[in-house]
């Protein structure tokens, strides 16, 4: 049930940091603000943490062969 959470919670917030990207290109319209490439930088390493962790607990038995089964 722990894996669900951090997993919800993981794609939550890579979309929070995709909205915000999109609200700054938006703000800033397109006077070279780095705050959009922050943001997407923060979504970059935020799916790739969460790639790692979805192998690290497949890997070390966390995560059963057949899947997280979000939807049972």
């Amino acid at each position: 049930m722990l894996i669900k959470i951090v997993v919800i919670t993981m794609l939550l917030l890579i979309v929070a940091s995709l909205f915000s990207a999109l609200l700054f290109l938006f703000k800033d319209k397109g006077r070279g603000g780095n705050r959009m490439a922050k943001a997407l930088t923060w979504r970059i390493g935020l799916s790739l943490t969460l790639f790692i962790l979805l192998m690290a607990g497949f890997h070390f038995g966390i995560i059963p062969q057949q899947g997280l089964a979000i939807f049972r």
